[in-house]
């Protein structure tokens, strides 16, 4: 166990030190980002760190847990495990910051959406969905800081996905969240309580 815990720290320290080099190299870009992402990919491929005695599935009735993995800083880069139940949807939106995410178990739906208005009217915001990605294991996502996408877990079994934040979830209070049959927009809340 203990085997575990420092190659899970060493691994994930070597991800937040190789992702700030990368990102202290110029503005960010989407090349940039898949560097990043490949990174994360890689470290969700060593699934014997992401266990379930480790990080336990939600309780019955709840449908997510979140574990804070590796921070930064109160302000830098963070790295969270997802552990979500069938069911559980997260509607569009985007992150404000850039956002990757590794499957490491189970199967996660991504819808991708193109903002289709220029923003100009608070509260109003049209949408158009572009694409749909299952995220399972063999696979990562990169998300720039207005890109905007929705989850949905189907199947019948708990998931586990790695995402990794260029700032913490706990301090991005300008997400939007939109409902695309009204044409909605609204500043979006930070969903359930991170783990330590």
């Amino acid at each position: 166990m203990s085997n575990e815990i420092d190659a899970r720290r060493t691994l994930t320290e070597d991800l937040l030190a190789k992702t700030r080099a990368t990102l202290n190299q110029g503005a960010l870009t989407r090349e940039k980002l898949s560097v990043i992402k490949e990174d994360l990919h890689a470290l969700s491929q060593k699934t014997e760190l992401w266990r379930e005695a480790d990080y336990p599935a939600p309780n019955e009735g709840e449908q997510q847990n979140r574990f804070l993995i590796a921070q930064e800083s109160g302000e830098g880069l963070s790295l969270y495990l997802n552990v979500m139940r069938p069911g559980k949807k997260i509607p569009p939106h985007n992150h404000t910051t850039w956002a990757c995410i590794a499957a490491v178990e189970g199967a996660e739906h991504n819808t991708i959406y193109d903002r289709l208005d220029d923003g100009s009217v608070e509260g109003e915001a049209q949408l158009r969905s572009r694409e749909m990605i299952e995220l399972k294991p063999g696979h990562a996502l990169a998300l720039m800081p207005d890109d905007i996408h929705s989850v949905e877990i189907k199947g019948e079994r708990p998931i586990r996905h790695l995402h990794f934040y260029g700032r913490p979830l706990e301090t991005l209070t300008e997400r939007v969240t939109f409902d695309v049959e009204a044409g909605t927009c609204r500043i979006m809340d930070i969903g359930v309580k991170t783990k330590a």
